[in-house]
């Protein structure tokens, strides 16, 4: 009996320190007298997400409720880690730009030995990210989107073609599915080199495990915490985040398309050509002479698989908003429509690769889709090292810290966007953007790690709005949900249901 008191005395003390530790933990910023709502002690200050709110909302509410704290930054708690929460441009500026090399890792999850789709370039750290990098950037230089141009325009008149074909029975398409079949397709072809066939013919099996790849991890909420807040132990014991179903879908679809391409000596000038290419050592030194060491065969499928998980999804939903947008938006739509038509008048009625870049109005009306919807709401770093804010002392970024940029709170400030509720593609003219410090547009990111596949997404949301727009007139109707709902369980910003239009023929 005494032994067992004894016992649980101990406990007691135990749970009573630890209560303690955990308490202290969660006052950081309160001690310090730097501004910080209470957290939740699960999910620190982003409580209600997947539940009660989306990922955005909670980014964009904590913004602006300390819009106007005095320091560069706020605390904040991403899940159980100390995080400061970037309120200040020019600090913005500094951890991106000017003083990247103390900001170098995002501080996301990998595990390459016992989950080797978690090795993509996203989640690299250090010196191993910025060999990928250095890489993969090849691939994705205006003279790589020139040649994969043709495999992605094929794919936008089949868009076209089953956008007719629906018109045949029914007026009102739900054009987010469409645009996630198209893009599916595109990243199927250009990452993996198969003719996925989303569009044609329904085929959803690629669209349905990259959507699972995205919105499922092994063990849900309580995994996804454990992993971004105590990554090295997580490392320690082997931890997975990648679903065994997903992974053994990709890694067998990469293992095919290599070893078809090998063995019968096939090349389409696309993404998996260069993957190929430097698993064999083709490819032997990068723009500073370095040596290249060959892939292996995981961080193959790694690339490839992060290709197609950020590529297929981030441009679906920007082509499927500016969509609902410019259906609301009738003299916009019109715009954008005029100035294609009078390019393609130029070109003989092909859209080419050169199109694209007199498509001014156009991207114009990306961006702006890209502001109103930031596909990422945060931009994430961690510190890799002590940081004093220039000029504010008491502002110490501490070593092992994650830094939380909130793109999507700085894109709806009316200080930099004037009436940022309002879908207004003119806040990207060429005189706006120059008055404008390029580090308010952070659709893609900025700096060393901005989105390295900038180029392509845009190609390809591009081609498929520029054919649609020259083929159907988009409007609202009965079904059109204004405002949209957004889904609460994605990090990526995306509508929780369709987006259903009107959508008319243009003979």
């Amino acid at each position: 009996m005494i032994a067992l008191t004894i016992l649980l005395s101990i406990l007691l003390v135990l749970l009573v320190y630890i209560g303690h530790l955990i308490q202290r933990h969660f006052n950081y910023w309160h001690n310090l007298g730097i501004p910080c709502e209470p957290p939740n002690w699960f999910l620190g200050n982003l409580d209600g997400f997947t539940t009660t709110r989306s990922f955005d909302q909670i980014i964009r509410e904590y913004y602006v409720k300390f819009l106007n704290s005095p320091g560069p930054f706020v605390g904040f708690y991403w899940m159980y880690k100390k995080a400061v929460f970037v309120m200040d441009p020019a600090l913005i500026k500094q951890i991106l730009i000017k003083d990247f090399h103390k900001f170098t890792d995002r501080g996301f999850y990998s595990n390459e030995e016992d989950d080797p789709l978690s090795g993509q370039l996203i989640n690299l750290s250090g010196n191993k990210w910025r060999n990928m990098r250095n890489k993969l950037s090849p691939a994705f230089t205006s003279g790589r989107m020139k040649a994969m141009f043709p495999l992605v325009i094929k794919l936008g008149y089949d868009l076209v073609k089953v956008v007719g074909e629906r018109l045949a029975n029914n007026s009102i398409v739900e054009v987010r599915d469409l645009a996630a079949c198209f893009t599916t397709d595109v990243i199927g072809t250009c990452a993996f080199g198969l003719d996925m066939n989303c569009i044609l013919t329904g085929d959803k099996e690629f669209l349905k495990m990259g959507h699972k790849a995205l919105s499922e991890q092994r063990f849900g909420n309580l995994g996804f915490v454990v992993r971004f807040s105590f990554p090295d132990l997580c490392r320690r014991l082997h931890f997975k985040e990648t679903l065994p179903e997903v992974e053994e879908y990709f890694m067998r679809i990469v293992k095919e398309t290599v070893d078809y391409r090998e063995q019968n000596n096939i090349r389409r000038n696309d993404f998996m050509d260069m993957l190929i290419d430097l698993k064999n050592n083709k490819l032997i030194k990068d723009e500073s002479g370095d040596e290249f060491i060959n892939l292996t065969f995981g961080q193959i499928a790694a690339q490839a698989f992060v290709f197609f998980v950020a590529g297929y999804e981030t441009s679906s939903t920007t082509m499927s908003f500016a969509l609902y947008e410019l259906a609301q938006n009738i003299d916009i739509q019109q715009k954008a429509r005029e100035e294609l038509c009078k390019i393609l008048a130029s070109h003989d009625d092909i859209l080419d690769y050169e199109c694209l870049k007199e498509m001014v109005y156009l991207d114009q009306v990306i961006q702006e889709t890209l502001r109103l919807y930031t596909t990422i709401p945060t931009i994430n770093r961690l510190a890799s090292e002590d940081y004093v804010v220039a000029d504010n002392p008491k502002y110490v970024i501490k070593e092992g810290m994650a830094i939380v940029i909130p793109a999507a709170g700085i894109h709806r400030d009316e200080r930099y966007f004037p009436q940022p509720n309002v879908f207004n593609p003119d806040h990207f003219t060429a005189e706006k953007v120059a008055e404008r410090d390029s580090v308010l547009n952070l659709s893609f990111g900025d700096g060393p790690r901005n989105c390295i596949g900038m180029r392509f997404g845009k190609m390809q949301a591009m081609i498929g709005l520029a054919l649609l727009l020259k083929h159907f007139r988009f409007t609202t109707c009965s079904e059109t949900q204004i405002p949209l709902t957004l889904d609460k369980k994605s990090v990526i910003v995306a509508p929780e249901r369709g987006i259903y239009l009107k959508v008319e023929r243009i003979e």
